[in-house]
């Protein structure tokens, strides 16, 4: 008499392929988590540019002649509180100021997401 040996997967190799797919949708996970911290980062950096670069553009437009020294505040952006700090320094040509607008997460100074230098004209004689 002949034995036929049952076909199908052994419950040894149901645990391989088991342990297969756990690392593969792990891997999935993890890279699609890594991608949405990353466009958050990306998108907190774009905020932050617009937000230094409408503070420098916006005494620009003034014409404004910017006391020495340091000034903070707070703004909006695409839903989000920036802060913001503008440090006024002195050039070797007195019709110039050199502006430095550096924006980081609101409470979170040390973590500064970007900084933008640029210059203020004195215009009138």
């Amino acid at each position: 008499m002949s034995r036929r040996r049952a076909s199908g997967f052994t419950l040894l190799e149901v645990l391989v392929a088991l342990a297969v797919l756990a690392l593969a949708v792990t891997a999935a996970v993890r890279s699609n988590a890594l991608g949405l911290t990353t466009a958050e980062t990306v998108r907190l950096k774009l905020l932050a540019d617009w937000v230094a670069e409408n503070r420098l553009e916006e005494h620009r437009a003034r014409r404004d002649w910017l006391a020495l020294g340091v000034s903070e505040g707070v703004t909006r952006q695409g839903g989000e509180s920036l802060g913001w700090r503008e440090s006024v320094t002195e050039t070797p040509n007195p019709r110039f100021r050199r502006v430095e607008v550096q924006v980081f997460r609101d409470g979170a100074q040390r973590e500064g997401l970007t900084r933008l230098e640029g210059f203020v004209v004195r215009t009138d004689p």
